[in-house]
């Protein structure tokens, strides 16, 4: 730990930083604030953020480019997920169409954590929104996974509290997933189809008497497989090898609220954390809602997986 490094990123103090993408193409980082539905984009080479507002978007869960297809994201907006239109410099970014919405059944929810995996395949899950019943207490969220073609989401899993990170390991072959009310880390089995099968407890992440400060959130792996997991409320990001089911390494940071974790940089050794600066028990002061790097872990991740659309 002697070499490793801490920074703040330039760029504003989110109310709910989520979702960073590294896009190698444009050597960007790519992330959202929830609650602002805004969409960030940090330069490398200029060191530099710039910040959009989704015009017609409460929520902006998050941001992954599509393949092929220069300037168009796809968003998770409350119960819908979004085409966007981004040139990543304006001030403001264009709903294209919606791709698919859950319906009136799922109006009190929305969207949370997402990912693609490397058959550019989006999972997402949603949990109930803030606007809604209390979303700490209620199950009522599930994982799902978007099929392009059809235009729907499938349902893959139910009874989640708050769908969170998601990863696969290049280690083991499996799927990672976290729902942060379960205080666990799952594992999956991912047939052809993207089904997934053979859940298991790869490890508890508290004593089912211990008070629930330690809530885990977004997530990630470098190339060898190794999960990084960032701990809200908990100032810090965890690294756990899933073949031993162990936290091998602990990467402190001077802020409570940590949301989530990506590899980035030219030479994808560095790891990029948003956090949060939404009052909890007191309000939280600067840097809490920056974004920060990582260097000198003396690992590198794989690229990101941008979403295939028809």
């Amino acid at each position: 730990m002697a070499n490793v490094q801490v920074d703040v990123l330039p760029g504003p103090f989110l109310q709910l930083g989520e979702a960073p993408h590294w896009d190698g193409e444009s050597q960007s980082l790519y992330y959202v604030c929830i609650l602002s539905s805004t969409l960030h984009r940090y330069d490398w080479k200029e060191n530099k953020t710039y910040s959009a507002k989704i015009e017609g978007s409460t929520y902006a869960s998050f941001v992954i480019p599509v393949k092929g297809r220069k300037g168009e994201f796809v968003v998770g907006s409350g119960t819908r997920l979004l085409l966007v239109s981004w040139d990543g410099c304006s001030e403001t970014a264009t709903i294209v169409k919606v791709l698919t919405d859950l319906g009136e059944e799922e109006a009190d929810h929305r969207f949370n954590d997402g990912k693609v995996d490397g058959q550019g395949r989006l999972y997402a899950g949603t949990m109930l929104a803030e606007d809604s019943r209390n979303h700490f207490e209620m199950d009522d969220g599930k994982l799902y996974r978007f099929d392009a073609g059809r235009g729907q989401m499938v349902p893959l899993k139910s009874k989640v509290h708050i769908s969170n990170g998601l990863t696969w390991s290049a280690r083991t072959g499996k799927f990672y997933y976290i729902d942060s009310f379960a205080f666990d880390i799952k594992e999956y089995t991912v047939d052809a189809e993207g089904n997934l099968g053979g859940e298991t407890v790869l490890i508890k992440l508290k004593d089912d008497e211990a008070a629930t400060e330690f809530i885990a959130d977004g997530m990630t792996s470098d190339a060898d497989g190794n999960l990084y997991v960032a701990v809200f409320a908990g100032s810090k990001i965890i690294k756990i090898n899933p073949e031993t089911a162990k936290v091998v390494q602990e990467i402190p940071l001077p802020v409570a609220q940590v949301t989530s974790v990506a590899f980035g940089g030219p030479n994808l050794d560095v790891l990029f954390v948003t956090t949060a600066a939404k009052e909890l028990s007191v309000p939280q002061e600067p840097p809490a809602g920056a974004v920060f790097k990582i260097t000198g872990l003396d690992s590198r991740g794989a690229p990101m997986n941008e979403i295939a659309l028809p």
